[in-house]
C-alpha cells in the first residue's frame, strides 16, 4: 500500500505527527511503520495530550521502591523484604461494544501487569459507571434504561468471570450511575500483589544477543488497533469496531501466572513484559527504549491463530495472555521447558542488539526499522499542552440559589428514598457474583469502608479501596481532585490502613476540548496537593481520554485507588457498630450548611448544582493521623467516613452493616443549620466512631493532641435509627431498603 498524509490521518495521525514520522526515519514510513507509529503516539500509548499534566502529581517518595512509569505497575516497600505491587487502568472504550470481553480482558490485563513484576496477585478491585438504570427525568428513555442495564449486567458478568476463573478474589469496588455515561461505561480494574525483594522483574531489555521469547497464547486478528479505537470518541461506527475488543481466556492466565513467577525465580530473565495495549508493537519498543538498546524481530516465528495475518496485524495485534520476555543467552532450554511445562508456547522471535533500533522482518523483509526511543513516552513522541478554559457551566452551577429549593418535610423518607438509590445502596447484587474469599486471605470483606487482605506468613494486613465522586470533580475540578484522594486515604484509614501509596485512573472527555482540558488538568492540581500533604505518591496508573460521544461527556472521573498497611491485622477496624451501650463520637468537622453536589441533590431534587464540598487539607491531614492513632491504640470498636448521603445514610449504614447483628442507635446533634444539609449534606472529614465509654478520655486526648473536633452525639442500643426527634425509622426497613433496591431494579 502507498503510503502518504491521508493514509496517516485514517490512523489518526496529524500532519505534523506525519511529517515528524519522515524527519525522524529520513524516508517515506512503510505501511507497517505507519501503523505502528499511530499506535503508539496514539493517546493510549504516549500520553501526547497528559504527560505534561501528569507531572504535577508526586512520582517518587515515601516507601516506593521504583518510580512511577517505570515498571509495569508501582512497588512499594512494606517490610519484612516483601513489596506490594498494584495499578489501576481503565477498558472502557471496549466495554462499550462488547461489555463480557470488554471487562474481562480490562481485569486479564492488570493481572498481566502485576504477575510481570513478579507479584502474585491477591486481590482485584473496580470501579464502573453507566447510564441511570432508574427513570429519573424525561431523558432517561426505556431503553437507555434497559441498556444500561445490559451493559451493568455484562460488565460485572465479565468481571466475574475472569476473575473467578483466574482465582484472585474480588475484594473492593464501586458502582455509579449517572446520565453522563449513557453511551460511555467506565470499566476500571486494579489489581494488587505480593513479591519479595529480591524475586522482582523488570521490563527493560539489554545485553546485545540475548534472546527474545514470545510466551503464551497464539497471536491472532483480535483487538488489532484497539489502543487507537481507545483514543477517539464514542460513535455509531463504534459497534462496528468490535473486532478491536480483544478475547480473554482466564484459565490459559492462570498458567501463564504459575510460568511467569517460576521463571523469574529461575534467575534466567533479563526483562519481561505483558502485551497489553498494541501488542508485540508495544512490548518491543518500551523494553528497547528502557534499555537503551534495540531488538532484531522475526514475524514469521510468532505463533499465530490466524495463519493469513500480515506483517502489520501480527505487529499490532493484542491477543490476550502473552507475554515478551528477554532471557539470558545460553538458557534458552531452560525457558522452553519451564512453559512446557505449563503447556504454554515459548518461542524465540528475535534478539536483543546493540544499536537504538526495532527492526521488524516478514518473510524475510524488512518491513520496519524504527528508533525505539521515537515510539515511547519519555522518549521522542509528541507531547502537547492544550487549550484550558474554564467550563461556561461553573459560574451557574457553583452560584446556584438553594433557597430556590422546595424540601420534602418527611425526612424519614427521605433517608429512605437515599438508601434505595442506585448510588448508595448496598451492591450485594454485584460482589455474590465476585470470589471474594479464594486463597483465604480476606479479612474485611466488601461492604465497609475499605477491604482488607491478610499477607500469609505474617501478621500484616493491606487495606484498599477505590473511590471518586464524579459529581465533585464536575462541580469544582480541584476541589474534587483533592477529595478523591481524601475520601480514599480516609477509607483505608477506617479500616486500620496506613496509607502507603495511589494509582489512579483519569477518565475524561475529549483533551481537544478547552473546558475538558481545565477539568483535567484542575484535577490533577487537586489530587497533587491531597498526595504531597499525604506522602502518597502515586505509583502509576492509566489515562482514558475521550469518553464521550455526540450526546454525552462523562463527569470529570479520577478514580483513586490506595493501598494502606496494617502492620498488625489485630488492627483491623470494621464499620458497623457492635455493642449495645457504647458511644458514638463524631471525629472532625461537626456542622455545615454544605448540600452541593451531594446524592440528597441528586436523587431527591434530581440535580447536580452547586459547589463541591469544602475541604481542608491540613485539617483533613490532621483528622486521618488522629483517625489512625486511635485505632493503633485498640480504643474503638468502629469507624465509618460520612461520604454519599451525609449523617443520616452513614448512621444507617453502620446499623445493619454487620447483617448477621444489626444494632440501632440514638443520636442527638445540635442543629446550626437547616435539617436538610445537617443530615444529608456531605460535609468532608468526618467519621463516626464507636467505642465502649472507658475509652472516652484517651480518645478526647488524642483528638486534642491533633486539634480535631469530637463530640458525643449518642449511644449505640435498641432496634431503630432515631436521630434527634427528626428521623425514627425500624431496622427492618433500613435493612431491607439498603440490601433489596439493586436486586429489585436489576430483576424488574
Amino acid at each position: 500500500m502507498e503510503v502518504n498524509l491521508e493514509v496517516a490521518k485514517s490512523l489518526g495521525l496529524l500532519e505534523e505527527e506525519y511529517n515528524k514520522i519522515i524527519e525522524t526515519l529520513g524516508r517515506t514510513p512503510t505501511f507497517t511503520e505507519l501503523s505502528i507509529y499511530s499506535v503508539m503516539w496514539s493517546e493510549h500509548c504516549s500520553y501526547k495530550n497528559s504527560i505534561a499534566e501528569l507531572k504535577k502529581l508526586p512520582r517518587s517518595g515515601g516507601k516506593l521502591l521504583v518510580s512511577a512509569g517505570e515498571e509495569n505497575a508501582g512497588l512499594i516497600d512494606i517490610g519484612d523484604g516483601l513489596a506490594v505491587a498494584f495499578k489501576i487502568e481503565s477498558h472502557n472504550h471496549p466495554s462499550a461494544v462488547e461489555p463480557f470481553q470488554g471487562a474481562a480482558t480490562g481485569v486479564g490485563g492488570i493481572l498481566r501487569d502485576i504477575f510481570t513484576m513478579g507479584a502474585r496477585p491477591i486481590a482485584a478491585l473496580n470501579s464502573l459507571r453507566f447510564g441511570n438504570i432508574i427513570k429519573k427525568s424525561e431523558t432517561d428513555s426505556e431503553d437507555n434504561i434497559e441498556r444500561s442495564k445490559f451493559l451493568f449486567e455484562k460488565v460485572v458478568e465479565g468481571i466475574g468471570h475472569y476473575g473467578n476463573c483466574f482465582g484472585v478474589p474480588t475484594v473492593s469496588g464501586e458502582v455509579y450511575f449517572e446520565e453522563c455515561y449513557q453511551d460511555n461505561p467506565l470499566v476500571n480494574a486494579m489489581a494488587v500483589g505480593i513479591v519479595k525483594h529480591n524475586e522482582t522483574a523488570t521490563a527493560k531489555a539489554s545485553g546485545a544477543g540475548n534472546p527474545v521469547f514470545i510466551v503464551g497464547s497464539s497471536t491472532g486478528k483480535d483487538g488489532i488497533h484497539g489502543a487507537t479505537f481507545a483514543s477517539e470518541e464514542i460513535s455509531e461506527e463504534s459497534e462496528s469496531k468490535r473486532p478491536n475488543v480483544q478475547v480473554g481466556d482466564p484459565f490459559t492466565e492462570k498458567l501463564l501466572l504459575e510460568a511467569t513467577l517460576e521463571i523469574i525465580k529461575s534467575g534466567i530473565v533479563v526483562g519481561i513484559q505483558d502485551m497489553g495495549a498494541a501488542g508485540i508493537t508495544c512490548s518491543t519498543s518500551e523494553m528497547s527504549a528502557k534499555g537503551n538498546c534495540g531488538m532484531k524481530i522475526n514475524l514469521n516465528k510468532v505463533p499465530l491463530r490466524d495463519k493469513n495475518m500480515s506483517a502489520f496485524e501480527i505487529m499490532l495485534s493484542e491477543s490476550q495472555e502473552r507475554m515478551l520476555v528477554v532471557i539470558k543467552k545460553g538458557e534458552e532450554q531452560k525457558a522452553i521447558d519451564i512453559f512446557k511445562k505449563w503447556d504454554l508456547n515459548c518461542v524465540q522471535i528475535g534478539e536483543v542488539i546493540d544499536e537504538p533500533n526495532v527492526k521488524i522482518y516478514f518473510d524475510e523483509i524488512l518491513v520496519a526499522d524504527i528508533p525505539a526511543q521515537s515510539l515511547v513516552l519519555g522518549g521522542d513522541a509528541p507531547v502537547y499542552i492544550r487549550e484550558k478554559k474554564s467550563p461556561s457551566y461553573l459560574n451557574e452551577k457553583q452560584n446556584f440559589d438553594f433557597n430556590t429549593l422546595k424540601h420534602p418535610n418527611d425526612l424519614n423518607q427521605i433517608t429512605l428514598k437515599l438508601l434505595s438509590s442506585p448510588n448508595i445502596t448496598n451492591k450485594n447484587w454485584v460482589y455474590r457474583q465476585y470470589d471474594t474469599q479464594v486463597r483465604t486471605n480476606t479479612v474485611l470483606l466488601p461492604g465497609c469502608d475499605s477491604s482488607v487482605i491478610r499477607i500469609k506468613g505474617t501478621e500484616k494486613a493491606l487495606s484498599m479501596k477505590v473511590d471518586c465522586n464524579s459529581k465533585y470533580v464536575y462541580l469544582n475540578p480541584y476541589k474534587g481532585g483533592m477529595i478523591a484522594v481524601s475520601e480514599c486515604a480516609r477509607n483505608v484509614i477506617c479500616s486500620g490502613g496506613e496509607p502507603l501509596g495511589i494509582t489512579n485512573c483519569l477518565n475524561f472527555g475529549n483533551p481537544y476540548n478547552p473546558e475538558v482540558y481545565f477539568q483535567f488538568s484542575e484535577a490533577l492540581r487537586g489530587m497533587g496537593d491531597a498526595c504531597k500533604k499525604f506522602n502518597t505518591p502515586v505509583t502509576g496508573g492509566n489515562v482514558s481520554f475521550y469518553n464521550q460521544s455526540k450526546d454525552y461527556a462523562v463527569f470529570p472521573t479520577p478514580t483513586i485507588g490506595v493501598i494502606g498497611l496494617i502492620e498488625n491485622v489485630k488492627n483491623v477496624t470494621t464499620s458497623y457498630f457492635k455493642n449495645e451501650g457504647d458511644v458514638i463520637l463524631l471525629l472532625g468537622v461537626q456542622n455545615s450548611s454544605e448540600l452541593g453536589g451531594s446524592e440528597y441533590l441528586n436523587h431527591i431534587h434530581n440535580l447536580v448544582t452547586g459547589d463541591a464540598p469544602d475541604l481542608n487539607l491540613e485539617y483533613e491531614f490532621n483528622l486521618q493521623s488522629a483517625l489512625l492513632s486511635i485505632i493503633k491504640n485498640n480504643l474503638i470498636n468502629s469507624a465509618h467516613d460520612i461520604s454519599d448521603g451525609g449523617l443520616s445514610v452513614a448512621l444507617s449504614e453502620c446499623i445493619v452493616m454487620n447483617q448477621n447483628n444489626p444494632v440501632g442507635c440514638e443520636v442527638n446533634i445540635d442543629l446550626k443549620f437547616g435539617k436538610h444539609s445537617e443530615y444529608f449534606g456531605e460535609t468532608q472529614s468526618r467519621v463516626i466512631i464507636s467505642c465502649d465509654k472507658n475509652n472516652l478520655p484517651k480518645i478526647k486526648s488524642i483528638a486534642d493532641k491533633y486539634s480535631v473536633e469530637i463530640k458525643n452525639i449518642g449511644t449505640v442500643t435498641g432496634k431503630k435509627l432515631k436521630i434527634n426527634n427528626d428521623i425514627e425509622l425500624n431496622i427492618n426497613d433500613i435493612y431491607n431498603t439498603y440490601y433489596q433496591s439493586l436486586e429489585n431494579i436489576m430483576n424488574n
